[in-house]
This record gives C-alpha cells, structure tokens and sequence, in this order.
C-alpha cells in the first residue's frame, strides 16, 4: 500500500488514537478540534483505507511472565520465493516470535522474541527456530534493558503543508 498524504487533522486524530486508542468520539474530537461527526467520518475513512488496522491494548511483557526479549537474525540455506514461502509459513504460529522482517545484510530475517526466561528463549531456539527447515544460522541478543519503546508512527513529517 502506497502511503498518502495525511492532512493535518488527520495526523492529529492518528496521534491521538495512537496514544489512547481508547478515547471516546466525543473526547477525540475535543483534541483535534473537529466537530464529532467530522471527527467519526474522518475515523471511519482511516479505518476504510486500512491506515488504522486495528485497536488494542499494550502490555507489559514483565507483568505477564515473559522476562526475556531478544532479537534473533535468521540465514536460511537457499534463497528465492519458495525458500522465504516455507520460513514465512513455518514461522506464522510460533506465539513467542512477535515480529519478523526480511533484511538486507548478513542474515535474512530479524525476529524480536519474548520468552519467560532463558531456559524457555534456549527451548524454542534449539527445538523450534532450529528445527525450521532451512533455516541453517541463528544469531540472538538479548536485550538487557528497554530504554524506549513505543509503536507510536511519527506522523508529523507525512502532513501536507
């Protein structure tokens, strides 16, 4: 999907939906300065283009038992359209794997996984990510310490002028 240029109330009504997406129409026009029912057709028309796909809640990985973040580069054996078809398959329901991108550089893909802790993150390289076929080098890092994190876009530089 291409991105379009997002007007400025746009770009207001998507920062603030970003940082509470649970902000009432009522609320959320009061912030961008539209009327409600400006606010709601705008919302409705981000949603329709696919602009905003969806709504939830953000977690602490902590909280929830899984003390382990790292950050796993992936090299498979063969390339091409079948090879990356069979990984991206393979790959779709492992739960602890939330994020894999295909990279340029010495490996092929780079995960971000969540594990309760070491022993669990060890498991699912060696029985799991391991046992992928094709898959032929693993190398993780662990992240020690989250300094930033947000999944907030920045918008302000997309905005017509």
């Amino acid at each position: 999907m291409q991105g379009r240029i997002l007007d400025d109330y746009d770009c207001r009504i998507l920062d603030c939906l970003q940082r509470n997406g649970r902000l009432t129409n009522v609320e959320l026009s009061t912030q961008v300065f539209l009327s409600p029912s400006q606010c709601q057709r705008r919302v409705k028309r981000l949603e329709e283009e696919g602009i905003i796909q969806g709504y939830s809640a953000l977690l602490s990985p902590e909280a929830v038992g899984l003390g382990v973040l790292a950050f796993v580069s992936v090299s498979l054996a063969m390339h091409g359209e079948n090879p990356a078809r069979a990984f991206t398959e393979a790959i779709r329901d492992i739960p602890e794997i939330l994020e894999c991108h295909a990279v340029t550089g010495e490996a092929d893909y780079l995960l971000r996984v969540a594990a309760p802790d070491l022993k669990s993150f060890s498991d699912f390289l060696l029985h799991r990510l391991m046992r992928v076929p094709g898959v032929t080098n693993v190398r993780s890092t662990i992240a020690l310490e989250e300094l930033k994190r947000t999944i907030a876009l920045p918008l302000r530089k997309t905005a017509k002028p």
